[in-house]
C-alpha cells in the first residue's frame, strides 16, 4: 500500500476541494492521508492533525521555521519519518521547497533540487525543468536537472533514452548568455543523449523528450505557455458560441475540442515533481481542482511504484557528481 500525505490546506478552493479529490485517488494499492486541523471532515480517509496554515502570501523560510505544526510542514515530516511514501501539496510553492529541503533532505550531491513540470506537446508530453524551485542555476546544476528529467521520462513518461535539449535563443551552440554557453559544452561532454538548443517557440510541438534551462527562465516560460493555451482555448469558445453558424459548427467540432482541450489542460497531469530530493514530493498548482488533486496524488503513487528516488540517486552517482565546476561566472537573475 502507497501512502500519500495530502496538505488538505494549501489549496485556493479550500479543503474540500482538495479531500475529494484524494478520495477520488483511493484504490487498492493508494491510500491518501489527509493532514490538516482536528474536525476536518475528511471522508473516512485517516487524519494527522496540523492546527496552522501557511498562506500564499507568507515569507516561504520564515513561515516554514515559525510554523512548524502547518500542514505543509507536517505533510512532509510524515515522509521524512516514514509515515508516508510521499506528499502532495498545492500550497505556498517556495515553502514547500523549504519545508522539503529540511525534513527530506537533498540526495547526496545534488547542490539543488528541480521542479519537473510535463508540458502536453503535440508529438507527445515533455517534461520542462527547472520550472521554479532556483532563480540562479549554474552550468553544473542544469547538467543535474538534465540527469533528473531523463529518469522522469523514462520512468513517469516511459521514454526510451530520452532526447535532451537546451532552451536557448537559438538553436545553434554558439547562442545563449554565458550559462547556456557552458551548459552546453557540459552537456555536450556528458553520457546523456543531448541533442543541443531548442528555442522556446518549439515547446508546445516537441522540442524534446526533456527541455532544461534555469528556474527563474523555466517559470516564465511555464506561466506564458499556460496563458497561451487558455487564452486560446478560451477565445476559440468565445468565437465558437458568438454566431449561429459558429454554434453549428461546434457542435461539429465538439469531439475534437473535448480531446484537445483535456490534452492542453494542466488539471491532466496534477503537480509537478520536485526532484533532487530523498523523498518525494508532488507540487499541484494553487488553483487545483478536484480531479488536479486526484492526478496529483496519483502522480505520486507512480513515482513511488517506479522508485523515481532511487533511480535518481543511482543516476547521480559519481560521474555525474564529479562534474567540474564552471569556470565561467554565473550572470545574476533580477
Amino acid at each position: 500500500m502507497i501512502r500519500v500525505a495530502v496538505d488538505a490546506m494549501g489549496g485556493d478552493r479550500g479543503p474540500e476541494e482538495i479531500v475529494a479529490g484524494a478520495v477520488d485517488a483511493a484504490s487498492d494499492n493508494v491510500e491518501p492521508v489527509i493532514v490538516g486541523p482536528r474536525g476536518l471532515d475528511t471522508q473516512g480517509l485517516e487524519l494527522i492533525e496540523a492546527p496552522d496554515v501557511i498562506a500564499m502570501d507568507e515569507k516561504p523560510t520564515e513561515a516554514v521555521r515559525t510554523k512548524p505544526n502547518s500542514s505543509l510542514v507536517v505533510a512532509c515530516q510524515a515522509v521524512g519519518e516514514g509515515k508516508a511514501d510521499a506528499v502532495v501539496s498545492a500550497g505556498n510553492t517556495g515553502a514547500m521547497l523549504a519545508a522539503c529541503l529540511l525534513e527530506l533532505r537533498r540526495i547526496p550531491g545534488v547542490r539543488r533540487p528541480a521542479i519537473a513540470v510535463t508540458i502536453p506537446a503535440r508529438r507527445g508530453p515533455s517534461v520542462l525543468l527547472d520550472s521554479g524551485a532556483n532563480a540562479d542555476a549554474r552550468p553544473e546544476d542544469l547538467v543535474q536537472f538534465a540527469h533528473m528529467g531523463a529518469v522522469f521520462a523514462e520512468e513517469i513518461l516511459g521514454v526510451a533514452e530520452p532526447e535532451i535539449r537546451l532552451l536557448s535563443i537559438g538553436e545553434e551552440p554558439e547562442k545563449g548568455n554565458q550559462l547556456t554557453l557552458e551548459a552546453h559544452r557540459l552537456l555536450a561532454a556528458s553520457d546523456l543523449n543531448f541533442a543541443g538548443n531548442a528555442e522556446g517557440r518549439d515547446l508546445l510541438t516537441g522540442a524534446a523528450d526533456v527541455v532544461v534551462t534555469d528556474g527563474f527562465t523555466g517559470n516564465v516560460v511555464l506561466k506564458v505557455t499556460e496563458g497561451t493555451i487558455k487564452g486560446l482555448l478560451e477565445g476559440l469558445r468565445e468565437e465558437i458560441s458568438s454566431t449561429a453558424v459558429g454554434k453549428l459548427g461546434g457542435l461539429l467540432i465538439r469531439p475534437a475540442a473535448r480531446r484537445l482541450r483535456k490534452r492542453l489542460d494542466p488539471d491532466t497531469y496534477g503537480g509537478a515533481y520536485l526532484l533532487g530530493l530523498r523523498g518525494l514530493a508532488v507540487i499541484a498548482h494553487g488553483s487545483s481542482s478536484r480531479r488536479a488533486i486526484t492526478n496529483a496524488v496519483s502522480l505520486a503513487a507512480r513515482g513511488v511504484e517506479k522508485d523515481v528516488v532511487g533511480r535518481l540517486t543511482q543516476n547521480l552517482g559519481e560521474s555525474v557528481l564529479a562534474s567540474r565546476p564552471s569556470t565561467t561566472p554565473t550572470p545574476n537573475v533580477r
